[in-house]
């Protein structure tokens, strides 16, 4: 097991209420050195406790995303061979469903690694994963009509396609990933909410029927526009800056972002339920990572103005580091599911969560000012 020595930011969450911390505990929770401690802790405790799931299963694969960008930020050679490590178990092959979203998201550490090893092993299977992909209609759409039919896709798949074409010069990637996006987008974007719902099952008609909340807003689960919003963020860090679709991509992200700001509670955290936090009291950890992650991301890249955005993001931190117990479980992470109906608690954790706390960390720990 990976030990560090960190300390400890002592916030009590009880609920919903939030106890201000002292001067010197915002300070210390937002050094750089005690960032990196606080990721190797988390990283180092994730990868010694299995879900019993498949290390290229998209649990485990979101997970690797944010192993590599903690690596990336501590330079630590434990996760570096950690990671490759993985790669070789696996032998570098993608999940089995060649045309499932969520079954390339370990790609784009295959091929992060393949940047720093050059070796066409590490992403020759996810390329001919993609190219059946793109030539033979599967079962997702047979079933669903879209390739990409659930919004928690957006973050399993465009950035792999987009890594694949900047890494190997070939645009086709990058365009396949834009239809099939947009596609999503056109089917779950809520135009007034500016929040993606789940799936089509959660589309409300005309009439007003539809599932809804307690309190009859509509269902927009937190972490699945956790999901796009971190997935946004990972498809713009590889897009061009000359691409003639980047527009609709900045403008949806700002969208998203503006409305997400307002639906932050104060502890830093993001409910379940965006729209419906009273029946969900608990911050989710999940959720409230990815957001802080891409709304980080977007003070750092110059895209969302700091003045607005930095309180939000630092507040999200706290909240977030919060979560991480002594010996490094990231916990209160909402349980797999479609919805945001599922309980709960500080013991509760996935592996996904431990990534998208490590990916907040990645953007977090460049913050200035």
């Amino acid at each position: 097991m990976i030990f560090y020595r960190t300390k400890t930011l002592l916030i009590l969450l009880l609920s919903a209420f939030w106890i201000t911390p002292s001067e010197a505990q915002y300070n210390d929770v937002f050094k750089k050195e005690n960032i990196k401690n606080q990721m190797l802790k988390v990283a180092g405790w994730q990868m010694q406790h299995s879900n019993g799931l498949a290390e290229n299963t998209w649990t485990n694969g979101a997970f690797y995303t944010g192993v590599f960008a903690a690596y990336q930020s501590t330079k630590s050679p434990v996760l570096l061979d950690s990671l490759l490590a993985m790669g070789e178990r696996n032998n570098w092959l993608p999940a089995k469903r060649y045309d499932h979203a969520d079954d390339i998201v370990i790609s784009q550490t295959y091929i992060d690694l393949f940047r720093l090893k050059k070796n066409v092993a590490m992403v020759q299977p996810t390329i001919d994963s993609v190219e059946k992909m793109s030539r033979v209609p599967g079962n997702e759409v047979k079933k669903h009509g879209i390739t990409w039919w659930w919004c928690d896709a957006l973050f399993m798949a465009p950035p792999t396609l987009a890594k694949l074409s900047k890494t190997f010069k070939n645009p086709a990637y990058l365009r396949l990933s834009d239809t099939l996006f947009r596609q999503t987008y056109r089917l779950l974007y809520n135009q007034q909410e500016h929040l993606f719902a789940r799936d089509a099952s959660y589309l409300v008609n005309e009439k007003g029927e539809g599932k809804k909340e307690a309190n009859g807003q509509k269902v927009f689960w937190s972490r699945g526009n956790g999901w796009v919003m971190a997935g946004l963020v990972r498809l713009l860090d590889e897009m061009p800056r000359n691409y003639e679709g980047r527009d609709f991509y900045i403008n949806l992200y700002k969208q998203m972002a503006n409305r997400l700001v307002g639906l932050q509670q104060p502890d830093g955290l993001w409910r379940s339920s965006l729209l419906d936090p009273a029946s969900y009291p608990g911050g989710e950890g999940s959720g409230s990572a990815f957001n802080c992650y891409a709304l980080a991301w977007g003070i750092n890249n110059k895209v969302l103005d700091k003045q607005q955005f930095l309180p939000v993001v630092k507040n999200a931190w706290i909240g977030l580091s919060s979560l991480v117990k002594d010996d490094g479980k990231f916990g209160w992470v909402q349980p797999i599911g479609a919805d945001p109906r599922r309980n709960f608690n500080a013991d509760s954790w996935e592996s996904f969560g431990a990534g998208a706390f490590l990916l907040a960390g990645s953007q977090v720990i460049k913050l200035k000012g």
